[in-house]
């Protein structure tokens, strides 16, 4: 993004990318994101489904031209489970894997001591800790520092990252490697943004495979009194605190920012 001398309340001309953007919580930024950002930006949106991308394109690119247009939004359907599956083109990094599918919440059914497949455990941590490295490192190589360039990467994480759940052993172990990922990328690369984003509780899919599948007889039913009391949040909700984040820049790069200190 290009850096202004008085900071307005849009993210300026860039260059953003949003991956696991066909559902939840990347959809929602989608939409948010591209009314901050000015003419001549572009928005990659990157998911493994590319019907729902395509109608999220045509819903941004008619939201675009009905405000005078002058925003660029591509689709790339894409496992980024590959290692080539997203091209360098990109400044800002938005990283969710996708919520809707099962894979990114891991096998909540069963406890830790019943994970002695190797090739399964592999497979979920090269799609949810992996991918996030090695894209990052991509980006981050196809974009380095110049004057009037700015760099943003923004992992979305969770309470599991910092505070552990029964039968949660995949999804934690995963959600507190991509934390320390980026801290350490904070402290090795200055120049760049670093924020580790917890959206808190979402009224998602992946909140309804939590209620219906998790092992733990505690951690399902606080999921379920959670659904039924009404405190889950909308992505839109959490979407506009994290807008809020990114719009004031006052987080230390790095940090693990919870909604609820938002």
């Amino acid at each position: 993004t290009e850096n202004n001398s008085v900071r307005a309340p849009d993210l300026g001309r860039a260059l953003c990318v949003i991956t696991g953007a066909s559902r939840g919580f990347g959809r929602t930024a989608a939409r948010q994101m591209s009314r901050l950002l000015k003419p001549s930006s572009a928005l990659v949106l990157a998911a493994r489904s590319g019907d729902e991308l395509r109608a999220l394109q045509a819903e941004l690119v008619a939201d675009a031209e009905a405000g005078g247009g002058g925003l660029l939004v591509e689709v790339v359907p894409a496992d980024l489970a590959q290692p080539d599956a997203l091209e360098p083109e990109v400044k800002t990094i938005l990283y969710e894997t996708p919520p809707s599918l099962p894979a990114s919440l891991g096998d909540v059914s069963r406890y830790a001591k019943s994970f002695t497949n190797m090739a399964e455990v592999d497979s979920y941590l090269s799609l949810n800790v992996s991918s996030s490295l090695c894209l990052t490192a991509s980006f981050l190589q196809a974009f380095p520092q110049r004057p009037g360039l700015r760099r943003t990467v923004i992992n979305l994480s969770s309470l599991c990252a910092v505070q552990p759940f029964r039968s949660w052993v995949l999804y934690c172990t995963g959600k507190a490697a991509r934390d320390m990922m980026f801290r350490v990328l904070a402290e090795e690369e200055p120049d760049v943004r670093v924020l580790n984003y917890s959206p808190g509780p979402l009224d998602t899919d992946m909140q309804m495979l939590a209620r219906s599948r998790t092992a733990d007889p505690d951690i399902k039913k606080s999921f379920s009194n959670m659904f039924a009391q009404g405190q889950l949040l909308t992505c839109e909700a959490s979407c506009t605190k994290l807008v809020k984040l990114l719009l004031e820049d006052n987080y230390v790069s790095g940090a693990h920012v919870d909604i609820y200190d938002v």
